[in-house]
């Protein structure tokens, strides 16, 4: 049984992409078939993953406005169970042509609906806004990933995206929980990380993530090279919080692949 769980937050730079290249390399690293739908026009989930947009000629555009098969145009990443879903400039004009659609918010639910069943987990990368392409992908998601940055506005604007979220379950999509808020850009030498960490989880409780994303250059440097932080230095704090963050998921969803009879300890 597939999940396809979102990333969205419309606060911009709070590592939503970050979260969906290292997360699904990580699951991918862990033997789980993984697809990354890039649901964002700046496309770096797709540069982020190896790319070069200049020869992206099709994308999620073509899926959304043209019917194009997804399952013609999925690219296969340098990590085997990973594959991309790429998306491309165009896509800022979708939201317009999707406007006298007659189901337009649940146009990447059809999409998906075609390719989820190929994989264990699908993540959507959002891009940073609450408009039509990130209801879209809200209405098509099992549940949503908030990362939060451990900054000063951190909680500026989760309401707004909260709210949002209630919309979307009252009226398009019903089963749409939170699957957890992830804290990102965590730098343990500042009081305002710390802060922010104590605040959100103040707010949140067990909502929140027990793995934090720490601010680290390796994270950084990784996306100019095309490839997830576990290709680029699988050592790094980045590469290991990811994997910690992956088992996590795969523990809040029972896909831990271990037998039930060794998880009792005597």
């Amino acid at each position: 049984m597939s999940k396809v769980i979102a990333l969205a937050n419309q606060k911009g730079g709070v590592g939503k992409t970050t979260t969906a290249i290292n997360l699904a390399a990580s699951l991918a690293v862990l033997d789980f078939k993984v697809l990354v739908i890039d649901a964002d026009p700046q496309a770096n989930a797709t540069s982020g993953l190896g790319f070069d947009l200049k020869n992206i000629k099709t994308s999620i555009y073509e899926c959304l406005i043209e019917e194009v098969q997804p399952k013609n145009i999925i690219l296969e990443t340098e990590l085997p169970k990973l594959h991309l879903l790429p998306s491309h400039i165009d896509l800022v004009g979708a939201e317009i042509e999707m406007l006298n659609h007659p189901n337009r918010e649940k146009m990447m639910k059809a999409v998906i609906e075609k390719i989820k069943n190929d994989y264990d987990l699908v993540f959507i990368d959002c891009s940073p806004s609450l408009g039509l392409i990130t209801v879209n992908a809200l209405t098509a998601a099992d549940s949503v990933i908030i990362p939060v940055q451990c900054e000063y506005f951190a909680l500026e604007g989760l309401g707004k995206l909260l709210n949002t979220i209630k919309i979307i379950q009252s009226r398009l999509n019903p089963s749409l929980q939170i699957e957890g808020f992830l804290l990102t850009m965590y730098d343990s030498r500042l009081n305002l990380s710390n802060q922010v960490v104590q605040e959100v989880k103040k707010h949140f409780q067990n909502m929140v993530f027990t793995t934090i994303i720490p601010r680290n250059v390796k994270l950084g440097e990784a996306p100019s090279y095309g490839k997830p932080v576990i290709l680029y230095d699988a050592n790094c704090h980045g590469a290991i919080s990811y994997l910690n963050l992956a088992r996590e998921v795969l523990q809040k969803n029972n896909m831990t692949r271990i037998p039930n009879e060794s998880k009792i300890v005597e």
